[in-house]
């Protein structure tokens, strides 16, 4: 690709909603990038989010009324989708055509997780990246949280280079539930919690377990097993809830995603070691916020970080009165008693680093650590936990019979 590396890299973002502000306070932290074109439904949100990035010394960015003008536009060189599941298909459909046709000078494509709903969309979004000639990038924060960067090289540097290879990763993240009404609808979202939050999971564990320099395909899934339950919000008062918080298309009386989630993956290295991944997931867990937990385990040593156990706890008593909200940590459920603090979630969690080694790889016309083909390989497996959760089985991989599944939750008229 000739012009690289280009001196800055200029980003248009599509979607302007909760996960598109992480990633804006994630490229504080990142050099030589400028945010310069939105492109979202509403017009209201596209002009909050254009000056919120002038707020943020981010660049001038422009709202755009159409995807094709934002995705034309001389001054925009990658795209970040960042849109609700729904909608990325055809965001790479539109951004493919407008490359091909010679009309959009975009040289690299970043999407938010999940890739897609199902191993069929994800198939697709690859295919349209790739035959767009675009470089592209996966973007699974917690790859990148820092926790997670400065565990796995002490881990893999000192004690599985001096007793053998890890072997066990678990990885669990949980919740009171999402904050817009489309994750909550099955055919909308892909599915419930194991769709939203168990591709973070998996992801993180495969990366954990993938030995420092090698291909993530290294590790061969071998067999997954899956549960789903729906343990709180279908319960008639919280189900009444969710329709008086988001409307009538959020109905968990008639139409529930699951709550919880639970994975075990079986896996095997190079040389025929067995590997293991835990995950749980749940929208159900009411704490002082989002929980992250992660280990790793190998012959003799361990790993654990929990994204509650900070350094900075602030306690408020019943005096002190103020109005809801999340300056504490991501999905506050509280504001008084003694509270955890984030000092700062977008580093911790991993968008900073993320955005980084995005801009870095696309300025530069280098592969990206996570890609699309990671989506599709995050995708095939939560098919397969979904399969295995409706079969009350495992499921066995390769599994080409999945190609085309849909889970039951996301299935229309189901």
């Amino acid at each position: 690709m000739t012009g690289l590396p280009k001196q800055r890299l200029r980003v248009g973002f599509v979607g302007s909603g909760f996960i598109a502000e992480f990633h804006l306070k994630g490229m504080l932290g990142v050099r030589n990038v400028d945010v310069t074109g939105v492109f979202s439904r509403k017009p209201e949100n596209r002009a909050r989010f254009a000056n919120r990035v002038a707020e943020l010394g981010l660049g001038e960015c422009t709202s755009h009324d159409s995807l094709e003008s934002l995705v034309n536009a001389d001054n925009v060189d990658a795209i970040w989708i960042l849109s609700p599941n729904y909608t990325r298909l055809d965001v790479m459909r539109t951004l493919h055509a407008e490359v091909k046709a010679g009309r959009s000078k975009v040289i690299a494509v970043a999407c938010e997780k999940p890739l897609a709903r199902t191993i069929a969309e994800a198939r697709e979004m690859l295919r349209l990246a790739e035959d767009a000639g675009l470089n592209h990038g996966y973007l699974e924060n917690q790859v990148f949280c820092t926790p997670v960067i400065r565990g796995k090289d002490i881990i893999w540097r000192r004690a599985a280079s001096a007793t053998g290879r890890p072997y066990l990763a678990r990885a669990a993240e949980e919740h009171s539930g999402p904050h817009e009404p489309w994750f909550w609808q099955g055919d909308k979202q892909g599915g419930g919690v194991l769709s939203d939050m168990m591709c973070h999971s998996v992801e993180v564990a495969r990366h954990l377990l993938t030995k420092p320099g090698a291909a993530r395909k290294s590790l061969t899934i071998k067999q997954v097993s899956g549960t789903v339950a729906n343990l709180k919000w279908t319960r008639p008062n919280y189900a009444d809830q969710l329709r008086k918080r988001f409307g009538n298309d959020v109905d968990y009386r008639n139409r529930p995603s699951e709550d919880f989630a639970r994975g075990t993956i079986l896996l095997e290295d190079e040389e025929g070691n067995e590997l293991v991944i835990e995950a749980t997931t749940s929208w159900a867990y009411v704490g002082a916020g989002l929980r992250i937990q992660l280990e790793l385990l190998g012959p003799e040593y361990a790993m654990e970080f929990n994204s509650l156990n900070t350094g900075l706890k602030i306690f408020m008593s019943r005096e002190v009165k103020g109005e809801e909200g999340e300056d504490l940590v991501e999905k506050q459920n509280a504001e008084q008693g003694l509270m955890p603090v984030l000092e700062d979630e977008a580093g911790v969690y991993g968008y900073t680093d993320e955005n980084r080694h995005m801009v870095e790889c696309f300025r530069k016309g280098e592969t990206p650590m996570e890609t699309f083909h990671d989506g599709l390989a995050v995708v095939e497996i939560l098919m397969g936990l979904y399969r295995s959760a409706e079969i009350s089985g495992s499921v066995s991989f390769p599994a080409p019979e999945l190609e085309n599944y849909v889970p039951v939750v996301a299935r229309t008229g189901a």
